[in-house]
Protein backbone atom coordinates (compact mmCIF):
# COMPACT_ATOMS: atom_id res chain seq x y z
CA UNK A 1 0.00 0.00 0.00
CA UNK A 2 2.95 2.58 1.03
CA UNK A 3 4.25 1.61 -2.85
CA UNK A 4 1.23 2.99 -4.68
CA UNK A 5 1.02 6.04 -1.92
CA UNK A 6 4.44 7.00 -3.52
CA UNK A 7 3.57 6.74 -6.65
CA UNK A 8 0.54 8.59 -7.28
CA UNK A 9 2.59 10.92 -5.02
CA UNK A 10 5.03 11.40 -7.69
CA UNK A 11 2.81 11.11 -10.69
CA UNK A 12 0.89 14.12 -8.59
CA UNK A 13 3.51 15.73 -8.17
CA UNK A 14 4.79 15.17 -12.21
CA UNK A 15 1.35 17.06 -13.43
CA UNK A 16 1.60 19.32 -11.18
CA UNK A 17 5.22 20.26 -12.26
CA UNK A 18 4.26 19.84 -16.18
CA UNK A 19 1.10 22.33 -15.65
CA UNK A 20 3.82 24.44 -13.97
CA UNK A 21 6.12 24.39 -16.80
CA UNK A 22 3.35 24.92 -19.45
CA UNK A 23 1.95 28.41 -17.88
CA UNK A 24 5.21 29.90 -17.69
CA UNK A 25 6.52 28.74 -20.67
CA UNK A 26 7.44 31.40 -23.50
CA UNK A 27 4.37 30.05 -25.38
CA UNK A 28 1.75 30.98 -23.21
CA UNK A 29 3.79 34.53 -22.95
CA UNK A 30 1.00 36.40 -24.83
CA UNK A 31 -2.09 34.71 -24.10
CA UNK A 32 -0.82 35.40 -20.45
CA UNK A 33 -0.59 39.19 -20.95
CA UNK A 34 -3.68 39.16 -22.43
CA UNK A 35 -5.54 37.24 -19.87
CA UNK A 36 -3.68 39.64 -17.20
CA UNK A 37 -5.37 42.82 -18.83
CA UNK A 38 -8.80 41.78 -19.11
CA UNK A 39 -9.84 43.49 -16.27
CA UNK A 40 -8.96 46.65 -17.56
CA UNK A 41 -10.37 46.32 -21.17
CA UNK A 42 -13.70 46.25 -19.09
CA UNK A 43 -15.61 49.65 -19.72
CA UNK A 44 -15.97 52.18 -16.35
CA UNK A 45 -18.92 51.38 -14.54
CA UNK A 46 -19.02 55.57 -14.09
CA UNK A 47 -19.50 55.36 -18.05
CA UNK A 48 -22.33 52.72 -17.63
CA UNK A 49 -24.08 54.44 -15.38
CA UNK A 50 -23.69 57.58 -17.53
CA UNK A 51 -24.94 55.96 -20.83
CA UNK A 52 -27.68 54.85 -18.96
CA UNK A 53 -29.26 58.21 -17.66
CA UNK A 54 -28.72 59.11 -20.90
CA UNK A 55 -31.23 56.55 -22.76
CA UNK A 56 -33.63 57.85 -20.18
Amino acid sequence: MGILHGLMTIIGMAFFFGIVWWAWSKGRAKANEEAANLPFSLPDEEDLDRKNDERG
